[in-house]
């Protein structure tokens, strides 16, 4: 059936060429042989249109051919290969996204996760003039436990396996920053490097990298934020292009773009260092003499990182601040260091050589607004024991082997380098105030001037250590200081020297025992002593009277010292000093060995109740002090009543014996009320009978106008001294204190005379009344006188008119005043008299003993 379904297609296409095929000749597959034959075999002989319809009739037959043929074994025959194309297809399309996509993923990860690189050297083998050349030594290693990824893991342990080691030819990292306008940091040039990746493998990595820096700018940008500690973050790219090979395997040329993130707080930070030596000293400039302050520091510190360093000699310049935040700091010195061997995880030992070659203006110069300079502020710190900050710089044309492009980076970057001050705390050995003189306040003068304060004069002598690192000589010129006095620490007032106080100083050769001195002399006059608290004033007065020994008062001050040095006149200020001085006691007897005597006593105006005078008095001064008052007012007491008040100019008291001092007083006893009149009248009665009368001076709130505080501190002590001597015109020397020089008794007349001394000179004294009482024996009435009729007394001695007497006839005493007749003797005598002056007047009680009295008839 398939041979006939099948001979139609054959025939026609035999008919086609003339003729007819031998089908018996022929076996199956002859039925698709005339297709084939015409399809592809046969040659044309005819045109297009012909050979066109041939294809159209093949065309036909072949797909009635197809439709007829037995389906089974058709398709058994054609489909397998297509099934194992489209496999090997699918399995190189998948190949080729694995090695392509999931593979340098995954290989990349498990690089970048299971690498251990742990440096253990870096050391510098040369400067050269382009950079450095640098050791580096590490161990590599692949850790694939490190990897979190099981995947990953896997496959990068089966490439590690099977390529073993890895290869780069020599390589140029480049290093910018992409933040900063990607700006060059530096370049690396590594050599060519082989490593072994299997996995667990150590590799001991040792070779020599060329590290070059990049834009200048850029590294002191960095440098610069890093120092000033505002650098939180740093991101930095690294560009290469790695020439690898796996084994023998050439891997191409790979571009590598990696990008680090570096936080503030994990940079290395400038380590702890100590200065362990700082010392001054003169040193020669040049041949014409001149001299410059040189120093030597050495600094040890500990390098904490795998990083051994030879750092060449180095130039610096070393910078103070300016006088304000945004001025510029200002140069002091150059230095330069010897070169220092930086060992790993070793101390490190830096030794620094300064130079100064004067003190520019700017340095020394007053800051505006202030009373400091930037070099006042800058010895504050350090005499303080205050840490001061310098600044140090590298020099843009340092001498020795410096390379340029160090030099260059270094000269942009300023480092801030706290310098610790030092403590002088003992730096005054000894602090004595000697011939001192004080000076009351001025009333006159305002209160804000140092005239309104209680003001010192003296000699001081200060013996104060020198620092071993002081080498150099100097001398002191000038001193002034603000000090605050304290007694048994509670502070008694402020000592200003205000002014500057010339002094000298000789400098002290150090010893066994002692470090090198500096003894200073100087004399300070009319420093201001502000009294700030009057209790304490009191306890120290009290002190120097009745304590009988030295009062020690603290001195806790700021001192300003003008030196000379060999770089010139330099002024340090605010230098804290401490010490004592001790103040020798005015003695137990100070009252009673003063012995004032009140010499001319002149009468300035009377009244009724008062007496206004003016009186030289002579004293002396057993204390080892002088004192200046230009005004002072006391009151004047008795049994604690108020009699009147005295007041004081320009006295100037020295040691010893003072003269003709000018006192004003006024007797007042009314001010006491009408116990201070009755105390006031007992007071001068005793006193002009030769008893032994006291006074008490005491001061009060307006002693010192200007100083209210002081006199009311004065005025809890009492003073209580003997009434001044009066000095009488050729006094005799038993007759010291006797108004009542003499008398004489006349017998027949019933009469007495008496010889009076006046101590005034100038004026007059009345006597308007007498009744007295003439005893022998203190007790043997004599007789008695009563005389109602004013009579004067006139300056000096005089001589009484004739006052009756009534004679006591039955007494003893009388007939021993016969038994004298003609003679001499001795009496006692009470009076009560009434006395006038100007226009004051009083009723007064005298008596008398020892009076010599003359007998006639």
């Amino acid at each position: 059936m398939a041979d006939s379904e099948t001979t139609p297609f054959l025939s026609a296409a035999a008919g086609s060429s003339g003729k007819a095929p031998d089908v018996q000749a022929t076996d199956e597959p002859l039925e698709t042989t005339p297709l084939l034959a015409n399809s592809s075999g046969a040659p044309r002989y005819d045109d297009g249109d012909e050979d066109e319809a041939r294809q159209n009739d093949t065309a036909s037959i072949s797909s009635r051919a197809s439709h007829n043929a037995p389906r089974p074994a058709r398709k058994k025959s054609s489909r397998w290969p297509s099934v194992i194309a489209m496999m090997v297809l699918s399995l190189f399309a998948v190949a080729i996204m694995f090695l392509a996509f999931f593979l340098p993923v995954a290989i990349e990860e498990y690089a970048k996760q299971a690498v251990v690189i742990e440096p253990t050297n870096l050391s510098l083998v040369s400067m050269t003039a382009n950079g450095i050349r640098a050791r580096i030594q590490a161990n590599f290693r692949l850790d694939g436990q490190r990897v979190d990824n099981g995947h990953v893991r896997r496959v990068g342990k089966a490439t590690s396996w099977l390529f073993r080691t890895l290869a780069s030819e020599e390589t140029k990292v480049s290093v910018y920053l992409p933040e900063l306008d990607n700006v060059l940091l530096g370049t690396a040039a590594f050599p060519p490097l082989s490593v072994s990746i299997v996995e667990g493998q150590n590799n001991e990595v040792d070779f020599v990298a060329d590290l070059i820096p990049g834009d200048a700018a850029g590294i002191r940008m960095i440098a610069n934020r890093w120092l000033e500690g505002k650098l939180d973050t740093v991101r930095v790219q690294g560009k290469a292009d790695v020439q690898v090979k796996a084994g023998v395997i050439p891997l191409g040329t790979h571009s590598i773009v990696e990008s680090l993130t570096l936080e503030g707080d994990k940079l290395p930070q400038i380590p702890e260092y100590n200065i362990t030596k700082i010392n001054f000293e003169e040193k020669p400039m040049d041949d014409d003499g001149r001299k410059a302050m040189a120093a030597e520091v050495t600094i040890k510190t500990f390098n904490d990182y795998p990083v051994s360093v030879e750092v060449p000699e180095l130039g610096f310049e070393i910078l103070v601040p300016g006088c304000g935040p945004s001025d510029p700091s200002i140069q002091v010195a150059t230095a330069k260091t010897s070169p220092i061997g930086v060992r790993s995880h070793s101390e490190v030992v830096v030794e620094a050589h300064g130079l100064v070659k004067e003190l520019t203006k700017p340095l020394t110069s007053v800051c505006p607004g202030s009373d400091s300079s930037p070099l006042d502020l800058l010895m504050k710190k350090y005499l303080g024991n205050e840490t001061a900050t310098v600044f140090v710089r590298g020099q843009q044309h340092p001498a020795g082997d410096t390379p340029e492009w160090l030099a260059d980076i270094l000269s942009s970057i300023t480092v801030a380098v706290p310098f610790p001050g030092r403590s002088f705390d003992n730096l005054l050995r000894e602090f004595s105030l000697t011939d001192v003189h004080f000076k009351m306040p001025d009333p006159y003068a305002d209160p804000d001037e140092p005239e309104s304060n209680p003001r010192v004069s003296g000699s001081i002598l200060v013996l104060a250590g020198l620092p071993s690192e002081m080498n150099f000589s100097l001398n002191v010129t000038d001193v002034r200081a603000r000090a605050n006095v304290f007694y048994k620490r509670q502070q008694l007032g402020e000592l200003n020297l205000e002014e500057w106080q010339k002094a000298n100083s000789t400098q002290i050769p150090a010893t066994d025992k002692h470090e090198a001195g500096l003894k200073i002399q100087s004399r300070i006059e009319d420093a201001p002593l502000n009294v700030t608290d009057a209790d304490v004033l009191t306890d120290v007065i009290q002190a120097l009277l009745f304590g009988g020994k030295s009062v020690v008062l603290d001195i806790d001050a700021l001192v300003d010292i003008r030196v000379q040095t060999i770089l010139g006149d330099i002024i340090i200020r605010d230098v804290p000093a401490e010490g004592k001085i001790p103040v020798k006691p005015l003695g137990k007897g100070l009252l009673g060995s003063t012995e004032p005597q009140v010499g001319s006593i002149d009468i300035l105006s009377t009244t009724t109740d008062s007496i206004s005078l003016r009186a030289l008095v002579n004293l002396t001064n057993p204390t080892p002090y002088s004192a200046y008052v230009p005004f002072l007012r006391i009151r004047f007491e008795n049994n604690g009543t108020t009699l009147g008040e005295a007041s004081a100019k320009d006295l100037d008291i020295q040691q010893g014996n003072n003269t003709d001092l000018v006192v004003f007083a006024t007797w007042k006893p009314t001010m006491g009320g009408a116990e201070g009149v009755q105390r006031g009248r007992n007071l001068i009665s005793e006193y002009l009978s030769g008893y032994n009368t006291t006074i008490t001076i005491r001061t009060h709130r307006d002693s010192i106008p200007t100083q209210p505080l002081l006199g009311e501190a004065l005025s809890r002590l009492n003073f209580t001294m003997a009434a001044p001597k009066l000095r009488f015109p050729d006094k005799k020397k038993d007759q010291d204190t006797h108004f009542i020089r003499d008398a004489t008794f006349h017998l027949w007349s019933s009469t007495a005379s008496f010889t009076l001394v006046n101590p005034l000179k100038h004026h007059t004294l009345y006597l308007d009344y007498v009744n007295a009482t003439a005893l022998y024996n203190h007790t043997e009435p004599i007789g008695t006188i009563e005389y109602d009729l004013p009579f004067a007394a006139p300056p000096g001695d005089s001589v009484t008119p004739r006052l009756p007497v009534d004679w006591s006839m039955d007494s003893v005493g009388y007939g021993k005043l016969t038994e004298a007749l003609g003679g001499r003797m001795k009496l006692d005598a009470k009076a009560i008299v009434g006395v006038r002056l100007g226009k004051w007047t009083e009723r007064l009680w005298y008596i008398g003993h020892g009076i010599g009295a003359n007998v006639r008839l």
